[in-house]
């Protein structure tokens, strides 16, 4: 990587002046343009490489012929390159751990410290919705997005599993699966009946999307091709096992069914990661199209804390081009704030990058409609289902602190150490609220989310201790 500006700043503990968390498609498309209008930049990334999620091990992908991963995975390549002679200093496999005005902590391979930056930009991406039906916790039941992250790291599959869900991740893992070579027991689709008709109203303003939707469209009809059996309107999902997973039950119509199975993967959308924001002040609002909270942003990506800027799939959900459209937007913000750049300078940078992302983001309420999770399954029913997954905490115990006159969800800690376990409430935090509002009538922002806490992720005592 090329030495630049950032490389000086942050090895003699001068100020930097954009530090950002996340090397996915915000988090380096941000950088390369902010490297460009001569800020000094510093990338934070709890990856060993560059990529996000959707880009994984992108620059060394797995002994796999490029069909199977796809052309959009691979596509990926150029922006990695691009950033890694950016000028801007990279730091993989470290750790943002805290956050206060105008600096952060950190920790990795090479040590830890605080950097001080002018402004911090929060690129953490998404994270897959809970599914918390019975069973999802027992030993070979897993994500989808698990899935294809063994596949991009190591080509390592599970043959002859079952998945289960809905959306265009689920359709895609299922089709890189096929790609491979790899034997799929069967795939239960979870979407709603009525969804399709319900998603129509909106496919007037998603053509400018038409793309997004062919590919989606392909994907469905591979899977068709290779003669997968597909189970429709799939309720009552379930896992069953006693110390493992040994089959999977579900609901068509009035039709119980169960099949053996060693392996279930489970997807249903996913919602911004908003810890590390939600820890450092920005305030967020529940967003009842993608049922997720998300932080208020303006359409810079500025956030209600002065200094602290959101890009990406962590500030909405809206797919990776949208992502690096808006880590390029925050970038030029950024700049023009810092006085880097004229604000006539600013609008005319920006402007055809909002119209691109504009086109891209107008199939997302389609997508939304279509592929909108049934309550049954972000809101468990049955006693016996755990909705905190670290602390072993089931529907029935959060239900009956409720019936006693919990208020919420932070309040709930003290009477069952819900949201207290090492992901600090990223699994079971959308759930809990999800939870106490149908079960108490309220709204999800009448009852709220966790108040997240510094450290932002589990680090030791000798990170806090520092050198």
């Amino acid at each position: 990587m090329t030495a630049g500006p950032a490389h000086q700043a942050a090895a003699d503990g001068a100020t930097v002046d954009l530090a950002i968390v996340g090397a996915g498609p915000a988090g380096m498309a941000a950088a390369i343009r902010a490297a460009e209008l001569g800020l000094a930049v510093v990338v934070f990334d709890d990856q060993p490489a560059p990529g996000g999620q959707i880009y994984r091990n992108v620059a060394h992908p797995p002994p796999l012929p490029r069909h199977v991963l796809g052309p959009d995975y691979h596509a990926g390549a150029a922006l990695v390159a691009r950033f890694l002679a950016s000028g801007a200093a990279y730091r993989p496999s470290s750790l943002v751990w805290h956050m206060a005005e105008g600096s952060l902590s950190h920790t990795g391979p090479d040590g830890g410290g605080t950097l001080a930056a002018r402004r911090i930009l929060l690129a953490t991406g998404a994270m897959e919705r809970p599914f918390p039906v019975p069973g999802w916790t027992l030993p070979g039941v897993m994500t989808a997005g698990a899935a294809q992250i063994m596949l991009k790291t190591s080509a390592t599959v599970a043959d002859d599993a079952v998945f289960a869900g809905s959306g265009p991740l689920l359709y895609l893992v299922v089709a890189q699966y096929l790609r491979a070579g790899i034997r799929i027991r069967a795939l239960l689709d979870t979407t709603p009946r009525g969804a399709r008709r319900r998603a129509l109203s909106r496919l007037g303003s998603a053509w400018s999307g038409r793309t997004t939707l062919a590919k989606g469209l392909g994907l469905l009809a591979e899977i068709r091709r290779a003669g997968v059996t597909v189970h429709r309107h799939v309720t009552d999902l379930a896992a069953v096992g006693a110390d493992r997973l040994d089959a999977v039950t579900w609901r068509s119509g009035t039709v119980r069914h169960r099949l053996d199975c060693r392996t279930l993967f489970l997807h249903q959308g996913i919602v911004p990661n908003v810890n590390a924001a939600m820890a450092v002040g920005c305030r967020h609002g529940w967003d009842e199209g993608q049922l997720c909270w998300r932080p208020a942003l303006d359409a810079a990506g500025r956030s209600s804390v002065a200094g602290v800027m959101v890009a990406g799939d962590g500030g909405g959900i809206a797919g990776a081009v949208a992502a690096a459209l808006s880590g390029e937007i925050a970038a030029i913000a950024a700049a023009s704030d810092l006085g880097r750049i004229d604000d006539a300078t600013r609008d005319r940078l920006i402007a055809p990058l909002e119209s691109r992302r504009r086109r891209d983001m107008a199939v997302r309420p389609f997508l939304e409609t279509l592929y909108r999770p049934a309550d049954a399954y972000r809101i468990p029913s049955q006693d016996e289902t755990l909705v905190c997954r670290c602390e072993e905490v089931d529907r029935g115990t959060l239900a009956e602190i409720v019936r006693r006159g919990c208020p919420g969800p932070n309040q709930i800690k003290a009477f069952s150490r819900c949201g207290m376990g090492p992901c600090q409430g990223r699994l079971c935090g959308h759930t809990v609220t999800e939870l106490f509002a149908d079960l108490t009538g309220r709204s999800p922002d009448a009852v709220g989310h966790y108040r997240i806490r510094m450290p932002i992720k589990p680090v030791t005592l000798g990170d806090i201790a520092g050198p």
